[in-house]
């Protein structure tokens, strides 16, 4: 209905007296007026009957100064330093603050392009073994080489935000190895809290689990692990803990004897480290169940986050002893 038009003039009704009938006047004029403003506003009654205009929106949009959305966190004069650790919180405090922790992506996936060289022998202590090998992989062609670095740059972002300066023995940047000697030389020379070696087996199908290496007393011919034994062990039993609470993995069912843990003197990475260090095989690529968990990217969180866990609690155990 239009209110366009001027309504009809009143009429005097007999017995009104003319200030009854001007007050009636206004009061029709008056309620005209607002029906004719109600009838051309928008819902918001800002004077729009469709679509905002920009100006309207505009006015609208423009939040009042100190309001909510005009405070963000960091912004203004008060604004955190870039230096800072994300939330506010100083490097410094992070939990993991001071520590190194060396980590060794088992094998190099260009190893088999490079036969020659990883199988030169190298000295490791009690005898010579070749360079490196190439490792292993699923049936489906999954390599150790690629899992193992997948889950090693996945474990260096979670210990990196607990304030952990994290080094690997290679990144795949190099065409092969390092040999195994090596590997153990680059975590001495850091001076590392904390040593991993990350593996999967290539056991026999059938064959499941996972198992944590922990290095045998050896001395003798350039390697004594005398030092790192007890240190290297705790590592290795938090890591077996975490590590299955993490990934709801079962502990190795052919290696170990179900505790998850296995004592070796072969292995030139742990005879010739000074510094605790532990190899864990995360599972049997060469088994269905096992190979379905390690070509699994969520699985694979699973592993980093578990080994994170237990070498932060080898860590934390370190400050809390003093050492």
């Amino acid at each position: 209905m239009s209110y366009d038009e001027t309504p009809p003039p009143a009429r005097r009704l007999p017995g009104r007296k003319p200030l009854t009938v001007a007050a009636a006047a206004l009061v029709i004029g008056s309620l005209g007026g607002w029906l004719l403003y109600q009838g051309t506003s928008g819902p918001d009654g800002s004077g729009s009957s469709g679509a905002d205009t920009s100006a309207g929106a505009s006015s609208r949009a423009a939040a009042p100064s100190g309001s909510p959305t005009d405070s963000k966190p960091g912004s203004g004069s008060g604004s955190d330093s870039d230096d800072n650790a994300p939330g506010g919180e100083d490097p410094a405090d992070l939990p993991l603050a001071g520590r190194v922790v060396v980590i060794d992506p088992g094998h190099n996936p260009r190893n088999s392009q490079h036969t020659t060289e990883i199988n030169a022998p190298v000295h490791i202590g009690t005898t010579s073994k070749e360079c490196d090998t190439t490792g292993t992989s699923t049936n489906s062609g999954y390599a150790e080489a690629a899992f193992t670095l997948d889950v090693s740059h996945r474990l260096r972002t979670l210990l990196e935000k607990q304030g952990a300066k994290v080094t690997f023995t290679h990144d795949d940047d190099r065409p092969f190895g390092p040999c195994v000697d090596e590997r153990a030389a680059i975590g001495n020379k850091a001076g590392a809290d904390a040593a991993l070696s990350i593996h999967a087996d290539g056991a026999a199908a059938g064959n499941r689990g996972f198992h944590v290496i922990l290095p045998a007393k050896v001395k003798g011919e350039g390697a004594d692990t005398s030092e790192i034994v007890g240190p290297s062990r705790d590592l290795g039993e938090r890591i077996v803990s975490d590590f299955a609470r993490a990934t709801g993995s079962e502990r190795s069912n052919y290696i170990g004897g179900g505790t998850g843990l296995d004592v070796r003197e072969d292995l030139g990475g742990l005879n010739l480290s000074t510094v605790p260090k532990v190899f864990i095989e995360c599972g049997n690529m060469r088994d269905a169940q096992d190979a379905a968990l390690v070509t699994s990217a969520d699985w694979r969180q699973k592993a980093a986050q578990g080994l994170a866990d237990g070498i932060g609690s080898y860590l934390k155990s370190l400050k809390r002893s003093g050492t």
